[in-house]
């Protein structure tokens, strides 16, 4: 049956902004659907609060509206739009759910005659009350823990007396695990019941037996309104049951499940997904089984809804769940629809892995001083890494590379732990580095039945851990002159890093690199291609690995590349790597509308990225997309391999930007604002040196090495005292200090932390007013493209504040200040592109803090706010296609928009709040008001010195 024809227009609901537990990977799926739909000529009106995502971009739906996610902006919407005729909730995560259950209970849907299509109120309903499901679960024969509810503290103990501990406490219609708890005793018990009854908007709690050590799995299934039902991709928890699938270790395709259970969970999963509701759309269900022969499985949960993992899955497979799911729900079945990367066979079909995926989280705990680092039932990661390999070992090696936290990969680097109590204690209590500690431990000799015994990590994942230890020492035995190839290339296939052989050998990387291009040990790229490579594959998703040569007809002897080079003009987009505090989606959007903006100008454009939460990492949102992560060696390669015009830096955050000096080494042409002008600005001295040069005031400043370089600025300055580390981003590691007792201990613990790092003490100006500006630069004309003050004063990270555009309270002095100074320093700093600027006003003096030369966080939230494609005309200036002064800059806003920080704190209950220079939001949203006489405003600048900390 194709699409029902009275569905004409349809209300799509965001997930708002970025929390952890919810982060963008709904962003990736809320604007699949959206191209879906809009390719069936169905209008599309999105709502989000949400101003970094590409979701809320113009371009993405035909109408937009950046609001609250509440019912009274529902309502507005339907008002304003009465030909909607259905709504699609399951794209937004629990937020959009939420909504749009709260929206049917107030008849919302009833009385303007809105269909819910993707998925019914009853099977969320029946998914999310645990005592429904339970019941559910037991008449259709799928066994669960043992279970029950408690809405009473009262109930709750009665509980805990029946079963025994340990004990799981769950509270019903929350996120990302909010309230969830492993408890082990009573005093423990008591806190988390409190706790979860609390968090629970419906205050009730699910507590079960907890299955310690049992092995987890997630199946990701489509099902459309003929009861067809696909799985699309099995995932297996290295981490077993215990510690929430977001801060899990995952692998696809499952690695240590025998045939015939896996095939019996499957009839599980599908039964389940029927049982609970007949809608057509996505769903994730999640397993364990028992660690034993007997592999009992027990179903744990179900998601009725595009879920976290859907994103993870559309990477792995190639494919687009949240695409086909958008089709599924306007009454397309499976075998009407086209498999999007072969185009020739149809959607009706499982996908086929000949390789392996392995995602690892990404954590900031840094930024939560006094959290409780271990892992556990609540979700604390803040974003995720995939890697791609031939071998769960390759693919390991990858995704560790991609982190970004200063390792090379698993072990070989001279940065494992090796004090014997403290990794049990890191294996005992779950770490968030237990990734790597797993690989110290089997270093140190301790047996793998210890190591199994304590984590309950499946036998053969500790396995392949040995197996990769027993390479090292092999390895290590031998010189750079004395390797041979086989050894050389089976290094390779199991994903060790140059950096991790020369170290090794006892050698420079560059000369394992070296090394292996005499040898012919060279990468290849193999197709992400849902088959097997069974039929033809139109989409260019490329991984690399290592492979013997294969012999051809005419003789020669070659690996097998499939990634065809073109002739056309190419350009490279570096992506921003794994979310992180500081370095949110929005560098994400910066990298789209990068790589729209070089298409529109005749360029092939090529992304490389490895995060797959997000839109960049879409299989068509590039010319070509390599799966891999954003480190020096996969770059390169690449390079070699693509020869591109030039490299984008500037789009990608700090993790691009962290490679321009070594592009810019090896005579790679860096597209936009050069290396030299990009280290200018980090470089304090020289840029201090500018700026004194065009007559701009600065804070007082200086530099030191070293505790006691510290301390001897101190006397020349006058506390109090901003330090900050150069080379970081989102404020790491700064701090206001107020004497020299604090300032040496903050010096020692940033040195201790960051070795080599020159650090800049700034003296603070207290009580300024901070603000800040973005503008493009062609070298030569300067467009300010927004100027927005802070209503928090200064001292307060930029993206911690609330952001005002335009400026509420600077006089006209201040702003021609500003103006005049954004244009001297764009123009000194031989700006090509991007750049932003931040300025502390005091007595109607503006002073600058920083320049950055490069896509900032507030370029999307001015864009939005404006209505312009700031990105696209920046890219077009620093592909020399065009000037400033092309463009007709024509920004639209009524009133003001606010750029408002999203905490997190829930999943740290014990952490210090304040605020202060070091960055704690993981999100943001938008709000527009008309006047600075609106309430929110006054509430927010009544509130604006509450947070403020050292």
């Amino acid at each position: 049956m194709p699409k029902n024809p009275k569905l004409k227009s349809i209300l799509i609901i965001g997930s708002g902004p970025i929390i952890i537990g919810q982060a963008c990977e709904f962003d990736y799926s809320g604007s699949q659907a959206l191209r879906s739909l809009r390719e069936e000529g169905i209008e599309t009106i999105l709502i989000n609060s949400n101003p970094a995502t590409i979701m809320t971009d113009p371009k993405m739906a035909d109408h937009v509206y950046l609001l609250p996610l509440n019912t009274k902006s529902i309502v507005k919407i339907l008002k304003e739009h009465p030909q909607i005729d259905a709504v699609l909730p399951t794209m937004g995560g629990q937020t959009a759910l939420n909504l749009c259950i709260e929206a049917d209970e107030k008849g919302i849907w009833e009385d303007f005659g809105v269909e819910i299509i993707g998925v019914n109120i009853d099977a969320i309903n029946i998914t999310e009350d645990r005592e429904k499901f339970r019941e559910l679960m037991l008449k259709i024969g799928v066994g669960m823990a043992p279970q029950a509810t408690a809405t009473s503290f009262l109930k709750g103990k009665e509980i805990a007396q029946e079963f025994g501990f340990p004990l799981c406490i769950r509270a019903s219609f929350t996120l990302g695990g909010a309230g969830a708890a492993i408890v082990y005793d009573e005093k423990e018990f008591d806190d988390a019941l409190t706790r979860g009854l609390e968090v629970s908007p419906i205050h009730e709690v699910m507590i079960d037996k907890a299955m310690m050590g049992w092995k987890e799995y997630e199946l990701e299934l489509l099902r459309d309104k003929n009861d067809n039902v696909v799985i699309i991709c099995t995932i297996e928890n290295m981490d077993p049951m215990g510690i929430h699938t977001g801060d899990s270790i995952t692998v696809a395709p499952a690695m240590t499940l025998s045939d015939k259970t896996f095939q019996k969970m499957r009839d599980m999963a599908i039964k389940m997904m029927r049982s609970i509701g007949d809608f057509a759309g996505g769903c994730n269900v999640q397993f364990a089984v028992s660690p034993d022969e007997h592999e009992e499985i027990i179903a744990i949960e179900i998601n009725p809804r595009v879920s976290r993992s859907s994103a993870l899955a559309s990477k792995a497979t190639g494919y687009p769940i949240a695409k086909i799911a958008a089709k599924l729900a306007i009454g397309y079945h499976l075998d009407e629809l086209q498999n999007q990367i072969t185009k020739s066979t149809s959607a009706l079909f499982e996908p086929t892995l000949d390789y392996v995926i392995v995602k690892i989280p990404r954590w900031n705990f840094d930024k939560f001083e006094g959290s409780d680092r271990t892992l556990g039932l609540q979700m604390k990661a803040v974003g995720e890494v995939m890697g791609i390999g031939r071998s769960f070992q390759e693919a390991l090696h990858k995704a560790t590379q991609s982190l970004e936290i200063k390792r090379n990969g698993l072990g070989a680097d001279g940065k494992g732990y090796k004090n014997y109590d403290q990794i049990i204690d890191k294996l005992t209590n779950a770490s968030w580095d237990r990734v790597f500690v797993i690989y110290d431990a089997i270093q140190m000799g301790i047996p793998l039945s210890r190591i199994h015994e304590i984590t309950k990590i499946d036998m053969w994942f500790l396995r392949q851990y040995e197996e990769l230890y027993q390479l090292e020492k092999e390895i290590s035995t031998y010189t750079i002159d004395t390797i041979e190839k086989d050894l050389l290339l089976e290094a390779k296939q199991k994903g060790y890093g140059d950096r991790q052989i020369a170290h090794m050998l006892n050698c420079l990387e560059s000369q394992v690199y070296n090394k292996r291009d005499e040898l012919g040990v060279n990468r290849v790229y193999k197709l992400v291609d849902t088959c097997a490579a069974e039929f033809e594959a139109k989409t260019p998703y490329y991984y690399s690995t290592f492979e013997n040569d294969v012999e051809t007809v005419d003789g020669t002897r070659l690996p097998d590349n499939e990634s065809v080079v073109s002739d056309k003009k190419k350009i490279i987009v570096l992506g921003s790597g794994p979310n992180r505090i500081g370095q949110g989606i929005e560098f994400d959007y910066c990298c789209v509308h990068g790589v729209l903006a070089a298409a529109e100008c005749g360029y092939e454009t090529i992304m490389i990225n490895c995060n797959p939460e997000t839109v960049s990492t879409d299989f068509d949102t590039a010319d070509k997309l390599y799966f891999e992560p954003v480190f020096w060696e996969h770059i390169y390669d690449i390079i070699r391999h693509e020869k591109p015009e030039g490299v984008i830096v500037q789009l990608g955050g700090q993790t691009a930007l962290k490679l321009a000096e070594k592009l810019s080494k090896y005579g790679i042409k860096i597209l936009g604002t050069s290396y030299e002008a990009l280290d200018l600005a980090e470089d304090r001295g020289s840029f201090s040196k500018l700026l004194k040069e065009n007559n701009i005031p600065y804070p007082k400043f200086d530099t030191a090495e070293t505790a006691e370089e510290a301390l001897a600025v101190a006397d020349k300055l006058d506390f109090p005292i901003l330090v900050r580390p150069s080379y970081v981003l989102g404020g790491q590691g700064m701090k206001i200090v107020i004497n020299k007792k604090e300032l040496e201990k903050h010096v020692v613990d940033l040195l201790r932390s960051i070795p080599n790092n020159k650090l800049l003490l700034d003296h603070y100006l207290d009580g300024a007013i901070e603000a800040e500006a973005d503008a493009i630069c062609d070298g030569e004309n300067v467009y300010i493209i927004g100027i927005m003050e802070h209503i928090e004063p200064c001292g307060i990270h930029s993206g911690d504040s609330n952001a005002t555009l335009p400026p509420f309270n600077l006089g006209d002095l201040v702003m021609q200040q500003i103006k005049d100074h954004t244009k001297k320093i764009a123009l000194a700093l031989n700006t090509v592109g991007l750049i932003n600027i931040q300025f502390a006003v005091k007595d109607d003096t503006v002073y600058i803090i920083e320049a950055n030369p490069r896509a900032s966080r507030t370029v999307p939230f001015i864009a939005k706010a404006y209505g312009e494609p700031y990105v696209n005309y920046a890219t077009k200036v620093m592909l020399g296609e065009k000037k400033v002064t092309d463009f007709e800059f024509n920004p639209k806003l009524d009133g003001y928009a606010i750029k408002q920080p999203v905490f997190s704190f829930n999943k740290f209950p014990n952490v210090n709040k304040q605020l202060g220079p070091e960055m704690k939001s993981t999100g943001e949203s938008i709000l527009f008001i008309d006047s600075l006489k609106d309430d929110e405003f006054y509430d927010l600048y009544a509130r604006r010195k509450m947070y403020l900390s050292k």
